[in-house]
């Protein structure tokens, strides 16, 4: 992720499914993995009881966001089509103006008893401020706003921030003393990530440097990495964190050498496709989604997987955001006032909805870049793979 909200699709003309004739909810195909004896799992039959009405707002009718919104219906979808018991959907479509989001909002909470979204920061802002949420409300985003968030709102949308400060307390843990390099850019979620990791590297007694990498057209400046490797051969830091992307990444190791411990948030991921990772990767520490890291943890393996149309792993991450606004909606139409806890596509979730502030937090999957180890047959393995390790968290 390079940014605290979905970035803006390339196809501005992409247009989102119709919704279905016969129903309030609009759903799109999605392939359920087969069970044990090769049939197709059927939906959770509804348990007795009355059935807890859940709104899902999207920005679906906006040209800049519909990809993003697209991808969070399908992952919402995708976990009510396995756990439907109990659960009505009505999906609620908005467009660009977060004044059209507020008014759906407002018909939203009057008709149902959860609202999940909206999607976009300026949408989530206005909400937060409006003194319109009457019902439990789950935010797919942070908004910027001094004041505290109302009672009933939780936020569970992504944050640079807080995954820059999950991989300052994992390099701490692995590397109890010495001086971190942090390597960054010129960008505004680079700036946002290293300067988070920097507060929390000093916040935990530690020392580091930062260093600007000027970037253009995609590639390193070459001067800019030949002083950097004249100021390492004196100053050798214990740890490298780069806010960078996998690209930069890769051009600033094939420059430096791969030896010294490297970490990183989703943005130095590679891809889900182990033959793209490039050598120069091997042993970087990632942080990112069990989604796209992890293949085989349960809260993985049990959704169907989906095609974001080769727009990238920020599509897949909304996504899994979809899957687990809908496993935290189910949960609170059981205990709306208790905390709980749910191992997600996202991470492992803690949510607390008792008296006070609502609290919320995700912890992240970490791996470690590895090449591939041969077959049980001895045969030659190439490519890379993904090493689930413990971030200590």
């Amino acid at each position: 992720m390079t940014s605290g909200a979905p970035a803006a699709p390339a196809d501005s003309a992409y247009t989102p499914p119709a919704p279905r004739s016969d129903s309030g909810v609009q759903t799109s195909p999605v392939e359920l993995p087969p069970s044990a004896d090769g049939s197709t799992p059927s939906a959770a039959a509804a348990p007795s009881g009355p059935t807890v009405r859940v709104a899902l707002l999207l920005p679906l009718e906006s040209q800049a966001l519909a990809q993003p919104a697209e991808a969070v219906r399908a992952g919402f979808m995708a976990a009510y089509d396995q756990q439907r018991g109990g659960v009505t959907v009505n999906l609620v479509p908005t467009g660009d103006s977060s004044q059209a989001a507020l008014d759906a909002y407002r018909m939203a909470a009057a008709e149902n008893d959860i609202v999940v979204g909206p999607l976009a920061r300026p949408a989530v802002a206005a909400l937060a401020t409006s003194g319109a949420v009457t019902k439990p409300t789950i935010a797919l985003n942070h908004p910027q706003v001094a004041a505290a968030l109302p009672s009933k709102m939780l936020v569970i949308g992504f944050s640079l921030e807080d995954e820059a400060r999950q991989v300052a307390d994992w390099a701490a843990a692995e590397q109890p003393s010495g001086q971190a390099l942090v390597l960054t850019g010129r960008a505004t979620w680079q700036q946002r990530l290293s300067g988070a990791f920097s507060a929390r590297w000093s916040e935990l007694g530690r020392t580091q440097n930062t260093v600007e990498l000027p970037n253009a057209g995609g590639y390193v400046d070459g001067n800019a990495l030949a002083d950097l490797r004249a100021r390492l051969q004196s100053q050798p830091p214990q740890l490298v964190y780069a806010a960078l992307d996998a690209n930069s990444l890769r051009q600033v190791r094939s420059a430096l050498g791969t030896s010294t411990p490297t970490y990183g948030t989703a943005s130095v991921n590679p891809g889900r496709d182990p033959a793209s990772i490039p050598p120069e990767l091997v042993g970087v520490r990632i942080l990112d989604l069990p989604w796209t890291v992890q293949a085989d943890h349960p809260a993985v393996a049990s959704y169907p997987s989906w095609s974001s149309g080769g727009q990238g792993l920020d599509l897949q991450r909304l996504y899994a955001l979809g899957i687990d606004a809908y496993r935290i909606a189910r949960e609170l139409s059981l205990r709306p006032s208790g905390a709980f806890e749910l191992d997600g596509a996202t991470g492992r979730l803690s949510i607390d909805m008792g008296q006070g502030a609502r609290a919320f937090r995700r912890v992240e999957t970490g791996v470690v870049v590895r090449d591939a180890m041969p077959g049980a047959d001895g045969a030659a393995v190439t490519g890379r793979v993904f090493e689930a390790v413990s971030t200590g968290q």
